[in-house]
């Protein structure tokens, strides 16, 4: 198992737990905000970034869930800066008044960490009729991060601090539908396969951080963009499992690991700075690694950010 759980010549592996990945790093002054920053490793994260100093603003749909994770780590860390604000990503509306409410209160922004997602459940449509894991996972951060893309390269050129973009993927990108993405077939229900589907989301998690690189490289904009595989571990992600699959889920989750070494790599891309100025990269266990063929598609990252501009334009 020493490939799975040794360390590489960073000194980071799977085993890396967040405050690890994260040691003697100051974050006073930045400011983060977190999608889905209410359970399992966001709030995780939130924690973590929270008490290296940073102003996390963590956002997510259930403001109870969110008040509670606040109250956690204030209790644990009474100095932590940590607010909540309401954010579905399944409804453009919601993301848009977000935007505009964060814009309002007129704070920084260092880091956009898109970490929220849902995985593998039965068919249905967003309120703004896309398939659900394609508009959460994908089209809800897309216009979001394109929303508040300004206010990051404002703050990176007025502080003269990188800013940066993590996008959470999924190992799982690997495992999509033929071609990658479903072209001209993504909100139809005939043909739909809930894993197919939740790689297809993973596999645009990448392709859009890859392709906004590439865009803010040539722009020169003081602004990085990657994406990363926190890991296998038990949250309240894998609630839609069942049967032979939620069995082996279960089975496996022994092998899984824990919400601070989920985090870990989160962490890691949005602080470290060995990742200055990396950018279009995709991490795993704290370290670059490669994705699957379809997301070192140049052609196919172009596409899909051409269609994601079409689909988020629309509501």
């Amino acid at each position: 198992m020493g490939w799975l759980w040794g360390r590489s010549a960073n000194g980071f592996g799977a085993s890396t737990s967040a405050e690890e990945a994260t040691e003697g790093i100051d974050a006073s002054g930045l400011t983060v905000v977190l999608t889905g920053g209410f359970k399992g490793i966001g709030v995780y994260t939130a924690r973590t970034l929270a008490n290296r100093g940073a102003h996390v603003i963590m956002a997510g749909r259930n403001m109870t869930d969110g008040a509670a994770a606040k109250e956690g780590i204030l209790k644990d860390f009474p100095q932590a800066k940590v607010d909540i604000m309401e954010l579905d990503l399944a409804s453009f509306d919601s993301v848009r008044a977000f935007a505009k409410e964060f814009s309002s209160r007129d704070l920084p922004l260092n880091t956009l960490i898109n970490n929220a997602g849902v995985m593998a459940c039965p068919f249905q449509l967003s309120k703004d009729g896309y398939e659900l894991q394609f508009a959460t996972n994908h089209l809800g951060h897309f216009l979001l991060t394109n929303l508040l893309l300004d206010k990051l390269k404002a703050t990176a050129q007025s502080t003269g601090i990188e800013s940066r973009i993590v996008n959470l993927s999924s190992a799982a990108h690997a495992w999509t539908y033929k071609g990658g993405i479903r072209w001209g077939k993504i909100n139809e229900e005939q043909g739909y396969h809930n894993w197919k589907a939740y790689g297809q989301s993973k596999l645009a998690n990448i392709c859009h951080a890859k392709e906004l690189a590439r865009r803010l490289k040539e722009e020169g904009a003081n602004v990085t963009a990657n994406s990363l595989h926190p890991g296998g571990i038990n949250t309240d992600l894998q609630r839609h499992l069942v049967g032979i699959v939620g069995v082996a889920a279960r089975f496996f989750g022994s092998f899984a690991k824990t919400v601070p070494q989920g985090a870990a790599t989160t962490c890691y891309v949005a602080l470290h700075p060995n990742v200055k100025s990396v950018s279009g990269e995709y991490f795993v266990n704290c370290n670059i690694a490669q994705p699957s063929s379809y997301a070192k598609d140049d052609d196919l990252s172009r596409r899909l950010w051409d269609l994601s501009v079409e689909m988020t334009s629309k509501s």
